[in-house]
């Protein structure tokens, strides 16, 4: 393994060996599997799990590293090709990134959806323009339409929990937010579920459905492992024998980049707020999963996010140990394995 952008871009051998690598770093640490290795962390949107967790990772890995936030104690930075950079930002990406990567042995970068057009966003140029120019292993921290590193710890997390690949029920459910939020985590979501071998159901108001490419490269997913997908605005219907319902908002391809339309849009749904009413009849025993930061009362009852179902805390964790795996895979040199 070269870089980590897009699980997608893995087979099952290797997701199944960075899984099982992840679960043997928990148990057994290799305190200095990566003495000496430096990881660049470059940020242009905020963070706290993704921040946090690669930063634990790589100590307890015996390695270190670095945070860059631009503008916040650095130059701010441009990221567009072919402008006249007379206005704030003070360097372009294709130097700053090769410097970075200079420092380092690997480099992860977050750089969000730009949120206005919908076409340039699920191309995600400008985290794949970065990425061209930089010369050392590189870790998608998220881009406008990828989590990969969030995707690979919620995949453990129901391995940990049990829920079956072959035969599981995921239901991904848009879930009410005061804004439109990005579709890196849906996206990734629904594709790492199809990518299991599950059921999935995406579950969502009208006019909130993902768009047209994210389904298609989920749909191709669940062809190759034997799961499936479908859509449904039918809540109680999504959530029969549901083994793991993940809440998440996004912007709704009807008016993405158009706030003012989207708000009103969206402004009768408020009654998508997860809560027990949801599973009595249906899915007792589901679990319910969430990427976090997230509103409470909002996205989620107070009562499902501090119930027994609730194992987004257990979830957030193992990003860590995920990450750590991806880390030890791309610096780890080979015949070095304990």
């Amino acid at each position: 393994m070269k870089s980590f952008l897009d699980l997608a871009a893995l087979g099952p051998e290797e997701v199944a060996d960075l899984l099982s690598l992840a679960v043997r770093l928990e148990r057994s640490p290799e305190p200095e599997a990566l003495k000496g290795k430096i990881l660049a962390l470059l940020f242009f949107n905020p963070s706290l799990r993704t921040l946090a967790s690669f930063q634990a990772g790589m100590a307890r890995l015996g390695g270190s590293a670095f945070v860059i936030s631009p503008g916040q104690g650095t130059w701010i930075l441009e990221t567009r090709d072919g402008v006249v950079m007379d206005g704030t930002a003070a360097e372009h990406v294709r130097e700053a990134i090769p410097v970075l990567a200079s420092y380092a042995d690997a480099l992860g970068i977050r750089s969000f959806a730009g949120g206005a057009d919908l076409a340039a966003d699920l191309a995600d140029s400008t985290f794949l323009s970065m990425a061209k120019v930089c010369p050392v292993p590189l870790i998608n921290l998220e881009s406008a339409v990828d989590h990969p590193c969030q995707a690979l710890g919620d995949w453990k997390t129901m391995d940990d929990l049990g829920v079956p690949a072959r035969g599981g029920r995921f239901v991904l459910s848009w879930a009410w937010h005061p804004k439109p939020l990005p579709l890196a985590v849906p996206a990734a979501v629904v594709h790492m579920a199809a990518q299991r071998g599950m059921d999935v159901t995406l579950l969502r108001p009208e006019g909130f459905g993902l768009p047209e490419p994210i389904l298609a490269r989920a749909r191709r997913a669940a062809e190759t492992s034997g799961g499936s997908l479908r859509e449904t605005a039918d809540r109680r219907e999504a959530l029969e024998g549901a083994h793991v319902i993940y809440a998440k908002s996004w912007a709704s391809p009807v008016h993405y980049g158009n706030a003012e339309a989207e708000a009103a849009f969206r402004a009768s749904l408020r009654d998508w707020c997860v809560g027990e009413d949801w599973f009595a009849t249906t899915a007792p025993d589901c679990r319910f999963m969430h990427c976090l930061p997230v509103r409470r009362n909002v996205v989620v009852k107070d009562a499902v996010l501090d119930g027994p179902r609730s194992v987004v805390v257990h979830e957030a964790r193992n990003r860590m140990w995920a990450q750590m795996a991806v880390l030890h895979r791309l610096l780890r040199k080979q015949g070095e394995e304990r």
